[in-house]
């Protein structure tokens, strides 16, 4: 392919973004149909065989929702059933009552660096958005205010510290030491977290108003909330009282200590052995949260004095609202897959590599150019892995391998726009505009990026 041809194609990506943002916020047309259009219109125009432009589209589309509508699925249930038995509202109480509701963000960036842990950002988000709703309703705050401090710490976690399965790629690509890239990634990471977490929420929150009404956050604000219709309904028998904080707290980390439990198998028992592969098996986020919604049957199902038609309905009534997410988000992973086969993403690769920067930097500058390009924060993450390994190790100048993932994980984070997943995640349970969402999750996690970056340089001088 000649330059005229690369710097061609790197146009049409940028002219074809330029076209979905202005297609969804100006024009309001439905986002899972302009990416559709735009992603087909791009194959044609970047020269892609006719055959095989919608073949790549079902391709991402579909290798994208196989992982996330179940994971999507299964966690929204288990956050309505933590809704409804009241658990959400439980968690809530508890958080208020030991940060103060002056601290409330503080407490909602610690819960989302734990629980983010060891699942996927959209994992995290799932478990952890009934609280936040919760949370916005029971202290009167705005949901932003609540909102991006626990998003950031999904996000850092995410990028930056195993056993993550983004940064554990990373770790095993670069030959990093796990111990290290830990402490050096909590080092790098609370900094960042702190600063677009609860700083830029207490900032930006003053600006932006969302609407009054958010349908999604009526799923999950279970009938356990409202004060005034409490008073209307004393006389109404109760079916129960609120799950304790440790049963709350059990069921809702259960995923995450399977997860944990399965990424430790290979350390209890030797590989290839029935208890190995068993402990793996458990520890796959998919059925790490079957499992956990099926003990939340129990606890906040039967336990709570719930009937089975009951918990049949709440599962029933959960699925509706997060359709058009689910669909919105298998789009951008099929956009984003037409950028890649189209060769668009290839070219972004070689502009990189032809700057000949430092290794750390270039590892940052790789994974952001894939994160904008893909829009998936952990294709960026593997594909930069895969990238700048080789070249680092050629490298005349050597750096320590566990910074190199953190240089990575950062260069993932970059600004996330439409055709990442988590940003129409975020736009639809915020009820937020896709300006609002640029505003407030995209400045957010462009904030992690470039703090990051620059903690990583400042760790470098000193080791």
């Amino acid at each position: 392919m000649g330059a005229n041809q690369g710097s061609l194609l790197l146009v049409y990506a940028v002219v074809a973004i330029a076209a979905l943002i202005l297609l969804i916020t100006r024009y309001k047309v439905y986002p899972f149909l302009v990416l559709i259009i735009v992603s087909l219109l791009l194959g044609l125009v970047a020269g892609m065989p006719m055959g095989t432009i919608v073949k790549s589209f079902e391709t991402g589309n579909g290798n994208t929702l196989g992982h996330i509508a179940i994971v999507v699925g299964l966690g929204t249930m288990l956050g309505k059933m933590m809704a409804e038995s009241g658990g959400a509202e439980r968690i809530a109480t508890t958080l208020i009552d030991k940060f103060g509701e002056k601290h409330i963000h503080w407490a909602m960036m610690v819960v989302a660096i734990i629980v983010g842990l060891p699942v996927f950002f959209e994992v995290g988000f799932v478990l952890l958005i009934p609280i936040a709703f919760n949370v916005a309703k029971r202290t009167g705050k705005s949901l932003l205010l609540v909102g991006l401090p626990m998003i950031a710490g999904l996000s850092v976690v995410h990028g930056l510290i195993p056993p993550h399965p983004a940064a554990m790629l990373a770790v095993q690509a670069y030959h990093a030491d796990i111990g290290r890239t830990i402490t050096y990634g909590l080092i790098v990471g609370v900094p960042c977290a702190i600063v677009a977490g609860p700083l830029f929420a207490l900032l930006i929150s003053r600006y932006i108003k969302l609407p009054e009404n958010n349908p999604l956050a009526a799923q999950f604000l279970g009938s356990a909330v409202d004060d005034n219709a409490k008073e209307k309904d004393k006389d109404k028998p109760k079916p129960r009282d609120l799950p304790s904080f440790g049963v709350t707290l059990f069921t809702i980390l259960l995923p995450v200590i399977l997860m944990l439990i399965g990424s430790w198998a290979d350390l209890v028992f030797a590989p290839k052995t029935l208890p190995n592969d068993l402990l793996h098996f458990i520890g796959n986020s998919d059925v790490a949260l079957l499992i956990a919604v099926l003990v939340s049957f129990w606890t906040f199902g039967a336990k709570r004095g719930f009937n089975r038609e009951q918990i049949q309905k709440f599962c029933g009534e959960c699925l509706a609202p997060i359709a058009g997410i689910t669909l919105i988000v298998g789009a951008g992973g099929g956009f984003g897959r037409v950028l890649m086969d189209s060769g668009i993403s290839k070219e972004i690769v070689n502009a990189a590599t032809a700057a000949h920067l430092s290794p750390l930097l270039f590892a940052w500058c790789v994974a952001a150019l894939i994160r904008l390009a893909t829009g998936s924060a952990t294709v960026a993450m593997t594909t930069a892995c895969g990238i700048v390994a080789p070249i680092a190790a050629a490298g005349a100048v050597q750096v320590r391998p566990e910074l190199l993932v953190l240089a990575t994980g950062s260069g993932s984070l970059i600004f996330s726009h439409v055709n990442d997943g988590g940003f129409w995640l975020i736009k639809e349970y915020f009820g937020m505009t896709v300006g609002q969402t640029f505003k407030t999750w995209s400045l957010l996690e462009t904030i992690i990026s470039l703090m990051g970056l620059a903690l990583t340089f400042a760790l470098a001088t000193v080791l």
